[in-house]
């Protein structure tokens, strides 16, 4: 072993013991009261791409809010969670050679904070703007106490679960990101993201359980090629190792559409939940997205469903017209056509 991963594992093992970086985060502290199994379930919903800058960011700053028209949905949620694709930061500046780069004000946590409790940040955008503006969009967050995982000052902290306690159910969340450029993928002593590598999402997820005394472990995976709605095999082998692993479900997004759905060993993968506030596309394929919502219980996920949204020309999310959804509960051998027809 090189003293590089020497280092890393150490940092590893000292960040079992981290202390929370967000309210109602708990990490390596005394369990709560188990969960009641005739409770009822812990709902969370999951949305994609969450972009911030541009008009979304001209929306905000205007004084309007980007989430208004599907308000509704995440209120009622015990928990919402999404993908942020922008930074949040006044530092830094875009890298050069990189086509897209997205770095929102600060104004816009608040209106973020009204409607989501945590962000990951494993992404393609989360260097745009380079460590610093990375470091800086981290201190933020904690700042306005919305949760994140999937990025940190270290790689030790990029990889640590971030562990949400609701009604005594103990979610950890993960992180990891598969797509150019690579050089945003954090270090031992430099800010960045975690990388999708099957041997640390492995880990990652044993650790969260015996480590962290999570009840349940649900990855998101910022992975898959742009625009195609059908997942590629090798994306479909790794979701299924992964539940093998020790997942309860895969939540995937990066691709900008949304795309196919598995039920595997009893547990669901959502290959890519698409867009939910993100403009500059033209496309209704690319401005159809998901909200989806788990009701979660001691064994896993009870039953989801999903809600799609429709972005407008400013790519704000409202409920879509026409498109159904899909759902299913435990024991369902396949998901059903239809967000209310389960």
């Amino acid at each position: 072993m090189t003293p590089r991963a020497t280092v890393w594992l150490v940092a590893l093992w000292l960040a079992g013991a981290a202390a929370v970086h967000a309210q109602g985060v708990v990490h390596g502290v005394a369990p709560g009261p188990t969960p009641d199994a005739a409770a009822p379930p812990v709902s969370v919903v999951f949305v994609g791409d969450v972009m911030l800058d541009d008009t979304p960011g001209r929306v905000v700053r205007q004084g309007r809010d980007p989430f208004a028209r599907v308000a509704h949905w995440l209120r009622d949620a015990d928990l919402r969670v999404a993908n942020l694709e922008s930074i949040v930061a006044t530092t830094g500046a875009p890298l050069p050679d990189k086509p897209y780069t997205f770095r929102a004000h600060p104004r816009v946590l608040p209106v973020l904070r009204r409607h989501i409790d945590a962000v990951g940040l494993a992404n393609n955008h989360a260097g745009d703007y380079g460590p610093a503006a990375l470091a800086q969009t981290l201190d933020l967050l904690d700042r306005h106490r919305i949760g994140r995982f999937g990025a940190g000052r270290t790689l030790a902290e990029a990889h640590e679960p971030l562990v949400i306690e609701r009604r005594g159910l103990r979610l950890a969340l993960l992180a990891y990101n598969d797509f150019f450029p690579r050089s945003f993928q954090a270090d031992v002593d430099r800010p960045g993201i975690a990388w999708i590598d099957e041997p640390d999402l492995r880990r990652d997820i044993r650790r969260a359980r015996e480590q962290h005394r999570a009840d349940l472990v649900i990855p998101v995976l910022h992975w898959g090629w742009e625009y195609e709605t059908v997942a590629r095999p090798e994306q479909r082998a790794l979701a299924r190792r992964l539940i093998e692993a020790g997942a309860d479900a895969v939540v995937g997004g990066h691709p900008h559409v949304t795309q196919d759905i598995e039920i595997h060993r009893g547990r669901p993968i959502f290959y890519s939940l698409g867009n939910f506030v993100f403009d500059g596309f033209t496309d209704p394929v690319h401005n159809t997205g998901w909200l989806l919502r788990l009701e979660l219980d001691r064994d896993g996920v009870r039953a989801w469903r999903v809600h799609p949204v429709l972005l407008d020309r400013e790519g704000l999310p409202r409920p879509h017209p026409s498109e159904p959804g899909w759902c299913a509960r435990r024991g369902d051998p396949a998901p059903r056509p239809g967000s209310g027809a389960c």
